[in-house]
């Protein structure tokens, strides 16, 4: 059985957890990271959100990939490619850490850009979170188990608040 969705209420401790994976990813990643961004709902204060924290690593180029790639490798992180979302490489977490997903972007990615405009502005719209949270609360109900479903479900929604 696939495994539920679960949205909840805004945990303040989310910015604690990714300060923690943020000071352990820059040890590992040194100088081939410019950046470790806290992107998605968890980093939307007051957002209600599945509890699992996303991160993006800036690297300034693509060229530095694969020293990202390796340099993760060694603290337990696993490249999965771009799971079919160009402009992001993402990585499995090792076992026993925060729940949270990884993905590591060139600094002039488009996918990097949307994830930092979609939180920035989130942040600065309650009205707009607020809806957005209840959106995410109807379809982790409607689609309990249905991750494809549930992703689709935001899909329209975060285009048109991008686009406004």
């Amino acid at each position: 059985m696939a495994k539920p969705i679960i949205v909840v209420p805004y945990d303040p401790r989310w910015p604690e957890l990714f300060a923690k994976l943020r000071a352990t990813l820059s040890a590992a990643l040194g100088d081939v990271a410019v950046n470790i961004e806290h992107v998605g709902s968890t980093a939307v204060p007051g957002l209600a959100a599945k509890p699992i924290i996303d991160v993006d690593v800036v690297i300034s180029s693509w060229k530095g990939l694969q020293h990202a790639i390796g340099r993760l490798a060694k603290i337990g992180y696993v490249h999965e490619g771009d799971l079919g979302i160009p402009g992001r490489e993402a990585f499995a977490a090792p076992r026993g850490e925060t729940d949270h997903h990884l993905y590591v972007c060139a600094a002039d990615s488009v996918e990097l850009q949307r994830h930092i405009t979609f939180r920035d502005k989130l942040r600065s719209n309650q009205t707009a979170a607020q809806q957005y949270a209840e959106l995410k609360f109807k379809l982790a109900n409607d689609f309990y188990s249905d991750r494809m479903a549930y992703t689709e479900g935001k899909s329209a929604w975060i285009a048109a608040f991008l686009k406004g």
